[in-house]
């Protein structure tokens, strides 16, 4: 806990600095996971408002609300995600948006069939 609380301050250090920063940003929130899902869900809401750009965003924050239950906004999240890595031509995004979205749909496809 004491290094999270260390590694936050710092990350509030570098927020204060340049609050446009989206890995600044998304690097709180990733931290704010395993202590406080609630405050990690705040700074991916501003990701994906103020940097709908950052496809990083969509994957972490739909498993995040699949965690809290909230399985409509994680589909919402994954489709949103889906759209903007293929726009940016991503594949490896989209690839993992798009199994976590199948996953959550119960869309699994085995490879033998």
């Amino acid at each position: 806990m004491e290094r999270n609380r260390t590694r936050l301050d710092q990350l509030f250090e570098f927020y204060r600095e340049d609050p446009n920063d989206a890995f600044t940003i998304y690097a709180i929130a990733t931290e704010y996971v395993k202590i406080n899902p609630e405050k990690a869900l705040e700074y991916y809401q501003i990701l994906l408002k103020d940097h709908p750009d950052y496809v990083a965003t969509y994957y972490h924050a739909g498993k995040l609300y699949e965690g809290l239950g909230q399985k409509e906004e994680a589909e919402k999240i994954y489709q949103q995600g889906l759209v903007v890595s293929r726009q940016q031509g991503n594949r490896h995004a989209f690839s993992e948006l798009q199994q976590a979205y199948n996953n959550l749909m119960g869309l699994d496809y085995d490879d033998d069939e």
